[in-house]
């Protein structure tokens, strides 16, 4: 350990003392017990994805609610690491309506990435820090199966919509305490062989519901929904979903935070009665948002 790192821990420790300590743990306490046995289902991106210090946060997280009970899904994106391969094999990137235009060559290389790549290194990220992980795919076991969209009349290539959910692979391994992690490549429908791209936080809003999920969260580049983009401080901690129409008539919900409320409205629609959009940049937001009053980021209930 560097002196610095002996420095850190030496102000760690003066944060809190013992009393201090225990009232933590005691407020953290009903929320342990509330959680115990329920599923939460964790759409996993962003900045949290590519800064190593906040990707292992987010493991020891994920294996910590893992260790005491909690039965966590784990849906991951991974939308730069298919940028970085495309430019390597010097393919452009092609982007149509804010969705990535996807060839049969740029499909190999989104199920290469996606599912033989990142979904493998957050196996072994996992395990490292004693979690029992599983990697699948969409492909798995049918676990999701698309058609293909377009989006306002473009074609989109191998882009496609989850049509259907068959959680039965997933609850087999929640069942033997198992965490899941997947990634959304989804086989085509009944007669249709093809793979598709599938939107990460849409297909983990569908398998919530189809595990019938206590919680659905979504780890973001923001603090959540802000009335006032430029001031962090202006963050709406709670939102009641019928007022989700006004807030985005009025602006307050716009761009890219649409898409997200869009996938907690599909998620609470379907019968989750919680969701989430918390900044996946603060370390252990996670555990914040589940085991304290404060919480973090917006729910949208």
């Amino acid at each position: 350990m560097t002196e610095l790192e002996i420095q850190k821990d030496e102000n760690r420790g003066r944060l809190l003392d013992n009393e201090h300590w225990s009232d933590v743990l005691i407020q953290a306490m009903p929320y342990f017990k509330q959680w115990v046995g329920k599923t939460v289902v964790v759409k996993y991106g962003g900045n949290a994805m590519l800064n190593e210090d906040l990707k292992q946060a987010v493991m020891k997280d994920i294996v910590l609610l893992n260790t005491i009970g909690v039965k966590v899904v784990l849906v991951h994106g991974g939308g730069p690491e298919i940028n970085k391969m495309l430019e390597r094999i010097g393919k452009e990137s092609k982007f149509v309506n804010g969705l990535r235009y996807t060839d049969a060559e740029t499909m190999e290389i989104v199920q290469m990435v996606l599912t033989g790549k990142l979904n493998k290194d957050i196996v072994g990220l996992l395990l490292q820090e004693g979690g029992r992980a599983v990697g699948l795919s969409g492909v798995d076991s049918g676990l999701l199966r698309a058609k293909k969209i377009d989006k306002n009349g473009a074609d989109l290539g191998f882009v496609g919509e989850v049509t259907q959910v068959h959680p039965e692979i997933i609850n087999d391994l929640l069942e033997k305490d198992f965490i899941p992690v997947i990634s959304t490549v989804a086989l085509g429908e009944t007669g249709d062989q093809s793979r598709y791209n599938i939107n990460a936080d849409t297909a983990a809003a569908k398998i919530a519901v189809a595990l019938k999920a206590e919680k659905f969260v979504q780890l973001t580049n923001v603090a959540g929904v802000l009335k006032d983009v430029n001031d962090p401080k202006s963050l709406i901690t709670r939102i009641p979903m019928p007022t989700v129409p006004q807030l985005i008539e009025n602006g307050t919900i716009a761009g890219g935070m649409i898409p997200k409320v869009e996938c907690c409205m599909i998620a609470l629609k379907g019968g989750v009665p919680r969701t989430h959009i918390i900044d996946g940049r603060v370390p252990h937001s996670l555990l914040i948002e589940m085991f304290s009053d404060r919480g973090i980021g917006t729910m949208i209930y």
